[in-house]
């Protein structure tokens, strides 16, 4: 694959390609030099190339300088895509511009998760070199800044094949279905396989072309009693009836609002409180500490394909799909249960995506799957289906100590084991889904989206802030949450872990900053990385350029943009420390 980036001047336009083997290929094109357009399309044709966010830009950037436009024309171009709110096809044919064709390209922008910059993932990949635009893109640059910006476009194409590395199995994956199914899907994010998958098996059957459906303004939807939500209390029996006189609204985005009652309740069973929504049922614990101990047990159940299960349960279908949408969407489902069952684990996957990435779909107006009837009717059930079998585990003598969108966690004595799970068989066989059983040691929670769990085996399942690093979510001083969780398991003191730390990815945040971050004079762009040091003063912070306001949690913080090759000997330890501390005790650790 060749990886390819561009950058665009008044004066100055760039392509650079950069191969596996890790070989530079750069072609400039200047007032005085033009492009060498015979080798630019023998690439593009010759080779599989790939961008990021590459098929609303940089192709279409290509595409122009292939057709011998001057600089000055290719950056009016650049500026229109860049601030148009058009489509970027739509700036393409406004502009005249023939794109290239016979051409195999993969952009993974919307592959990768978390909808970040180049920048941002750099710094969630670890990469060793974070670069913001150095010279402003309204500038006419001298020789030497050409060079300068072919230095940051090389390194941004460098990050570029870094991050498809790490969503090699992703697209693979897409690869795998793009055969199956005759459509590229390569470039799509899951909701978008889910979609694409799912047109193009029933208009296969139907042999229609399909279309988002028109909601006309003012339409509501009503809830419709499930069947199979049975609650023992009037106050729960009262939001059931509540619910189905509801005429749920649309908001401008076609979303669907909330009811001000709904946002406005807590719902009390035992000793906690619960709060339902559109997204989803969580409870509201806060510094919450549960240790099972020798005498009760701690046990997670968790709804297996909950909404998939719902969806196929519930009957209704997108209204741009017909009837045939439920006989598609359940051959897929039994499809992935036998492979899975089998061990093929490719096809699982594959289908895997489909029946999970439907479901984002189903709330945007713009998709085939829009259908918010299905939506309210998925997340409603899944939610109400929740607090009958918390409102059953708690008159069993159980205590229900977390609850989140498709599982709880139960804490009881002993001798009720058999009690608690005779309510899960019978809840199972009253609803119709599946629930799947973890034991743990102990719970510990700042709240219910940010905790750590410490399995029976010494294991911890850590979520939200105390989540593992990854290409989803900004590095933020991870040494801190893994100090916590091997304290938490019984492994090693938190202390110890944080003192013996020599990877200098461990100890960084990355915050994105808008309109860009400055410290000691210095730019440092609008994805900023740094770590606490002994050798920048307690008060001295990085500030946003445009105000100087305080860039939040970097007071004390030295910039790492660049890794050096060796370990820091500034780097404060015991700061660290006390912010594993001060985290400990937020959990109810004692």
């Amino acid at each position: 694959m060749m990886i390819l980036d561009v950058e665009v001047y008044t004066n100055y336009f760039l392509v650079v390609f950069e191969n596996d083997a890790g070989k530079i290929a750069s072609f400039e094109k200047t007032d005085d030099e033009p492009l060498n357009v015979a080798r630019v399309s023998h690439i593009m044709r010759k080779n599989l190339t790939g961008g990021f966010n590459s098929s609303g830009y940089d192709l279409i950037m290509i595409s122009a300088a292939l057709e011998n436009r001057d600089c000055a024309d290719l950056k009016r171009i650049s500026n229109a895509i860049i601030t148009s709110n058009l489509p970027p096809w739509r700036v393409a044919r406004d502009l005249d511009i023939r794109m290239l064709s016979g051409i195999d390209h993969i952009d993974i922008i919307d592959v990768a998760p978390g909808q970040a910059s180049l920048k941002v993932y750099a710094g969630r990949l670890g990469y060793p070199k974070i670069q913001d635009l150095p010279i402003p893109h309204d500038a006419i640059l001298t020789r030497a800044q050409m060079d300068e910006i072919k230095g940051y476009c090389i390194n941004d194409a460098r990050v570029t094949r870094t991050l498809f590395e790490a969503l090699r199995p992703q697209i693979k994956l897409r690869s795998e279905m793009s055969k199956e199914y005759g459509v590229d899907l390569r470039s799509k994010s899951d909701a978008q396989i889910a979609e694409a998958v799912l047109r193009h098996e029933i208009e296969k059957i139907t042999g229609n072309s399909i279309r988002p459906p028109k909601v006309a303004d003012g339409t509501t939807y009503q809830y419709i009693d499930p069947g199979n939500v049975k609650f023992q209390t009037p106050e729960l029996r009262d939001i059931l009836a509540r619910l189905t006189a509801h005429d749920f609204g649309l908001a401008g985005n076609g979303s669907i609002q909330m009811p001000d009652w709904l946002r406005d309740t807590k719902i009390r069973i035992g000793t906690s409180d619960y709060q339902m929504g559109i997204g989803g049922l969580h409870s509201c614990e806060s510094g919450q500490s549960v240790r099972a101990g020798s005498s009760h047990i701690l046990c997670d159940f968790d709804v297996a394909s909950y909404y998939p299960s719902i969806i196929l349960q519930q009957g209704i279908t997108p209204d741009a799909l017909g009837d045939d949408f439920t006989s598609v969407y359940r051959s897929i489902v039994e499809r992935r249960l036998a492979a899975k069952k089998s061990g093929d684990s490719v096809t699982a996957n594959t289908l895997k995506i489909v029946v999970n990435g439907s479901f984002g779909k189903l709330g945007s107006k713009y998709s085939t799957l829009y259908a918010p009837n299905l939506l309210i009717q998925t997340t409603i059930t899944g939610q109400l289906c929740l607090l009958m079998l918390i409102e059953r585990m708690e008159a069993a003598g159980a205590k229900i100590v977390s609850a989140n969108t498709d599982g709880v966690v139960v804490f009881a004595e002993k001798h009720l084991n058999d009690a608690v799970n005779d309510v899960a068989f019978n809840w199972m066989i009253d609803t119709g889904y599946v629930l799947e059983r973890s034991d743990y040691r102990a719970l510990y929670s700042r709240d219910v989206n940010n905790y750590i769990a410490v399995k029976n085996n010494g294991g911890a399942k850590r979520k939200g802030a105390f989540g593992e690093p990854g290409l989803s979510k900004n590095p933020q001083f991870t040494i801190v949450t893994d100090a916590v969780a091997a304290h938490l398991s019984g492994a090693s003191d938190y202390r110890d872990v944080i003192r013996k730390c020599r990877d200098i990815n461990k100890l960084v945040m990355l915050r994105k900053v808008t309109g860009g971050a400055s410290w000691r004079g210095d730019d440092l762009g609008r994805a900023v990385r740094f770590y606490y040091s002994t050798d920048v003063g307690a008060d001295e912070t990085i500030d946003y350029s445009k105000n100087s306001n305080k860039v939040p949690q970097s007071d004390g913080a030295r910039p790492c943009m660049d890794y050096p090759d060796e370990f820091p000997a500034d780097v404060d330890f015991e700061r660290y420390v006390g912010m594993a501390k001060l985290a400990l005790k937020g959990m109810g650790y004692a």
